[in-house]
C-alpha cells in the first residue's frame, strides 16, 4: 500500500475532527490541523509562530503568506514519511493550489479527500449544544451561521475542484460517532484497497 494522504473536510461542527482522529489512529498515521501547527509555531516562538501571533491577537485569520510556509515545514517531518491526514486545511483553493505544489515537491500524492456533509441546522443545533457544555457564551446562533456562511463560500470551489479530479467522497455526517465511523470506514477501505 502507498502512503495514504487524507484530506478532511467538513464545516465546523460537522465531527470532523472526531472521524479524523479515528482515521489516523487506525491507519497509524498523524492527524495534522492547522491549530496544532499554530500552536507549535507558537510555543516554540518561530519566525512564523511570531507572524500568526500578531493576527491572532487581533483576531483576525491567519493569512495563507504564514499559513502555508508552516504546513509546507510539517509535511516535511519525519512522523509524516508513512502517510498523513490533513484537518482544516486547505481551506480555500488558493491553499489547495500551494499544497498540491508542495506535494509535488515532496513526491506525494492525495489518496482520499472526504467531507463530512451534515445539514445545516443539525450543525447549528450540534454547536449551539457544545457552546452550552463547554460554556462558549460567544458560539450564539447568528455567530455560528455566520461562520458556517464563510466556510461555504470559500470551501465549496475547493471541494469541487477536487471532485473535478475524481477525489472527493461526500460522506453523510448524520447519526452517532459510530454510524458516521462505519460509514467513513468503508470509504477508507475501498480507497485503500485501490492505491
Amino acid at each position: 500500500m502507498s502512503k495514504p494522504v487524507i484530506i478532511m473536510l467538513g464545516a465546523p461542527g460537522a465531527g470532523k475532527g472526531t472521524q479524523a482522529k479515528r482515521i489516523a489512529q487506525k491507519l497509524g498515521i498523524p492527524a495534522i490541523s492547522t491549530g496544532a501547527i499554530f500552536r507549535e509555531n507558537l510555543a516554540q516562538d518561530t519566525v512564523l509562530g511570531q507572524q500568526a501571533r500578531e493576527y491572532i491577537n487581533k483576531g483576525e485569520f491567519v493569512p495563507d503568506s504564514v499559513t502555508n510556509p508552516m504546513v509546507q515545514a510539517r509535511l516535511k517531518a519525519p512522523d509524516v514519511q508513512d502517510g498523513y491526514l490533513l484537518d482544516g486545511y486547505p481551506r480555500t483553493l488558493e491553499q489547495a493550489h500551494f499544497l498540491r505544489d508542495a506535494m509535488a515537491a515532496l513526491h506525494q500524492e492525495i489518496t482520499l479527500v472526504m467531507e463530512i456533509a451534515v445539514d445545516e441546522d443539525s450543525v447549528v443545533d450540534r454547536l449551539l449544544k457544545r457552546a452550552e457544555e463547554e460554556g462558549r457564551a460567544d458560539d450564539t446562533e447568528p455567530v455560528i451561521r455566520h461562520r458556517l456562511e464563510v466556510y461555504h463560500r470559500q470551501t465549496e470551489p475547493m471541494a469541487t475542484y477536487y471532485a473535478d479530479q475524481d477525489m472527493l467522497v461526500q460522506i453523510d455526517g448524520t447519526g452517532s460517532v459510530d454510524e458516521v465511523w462505519a460509514r467513513v470506514e468503508a470509504v477508507l477501505d475501498e480507497a485503500l484497497k485501490e492505491k
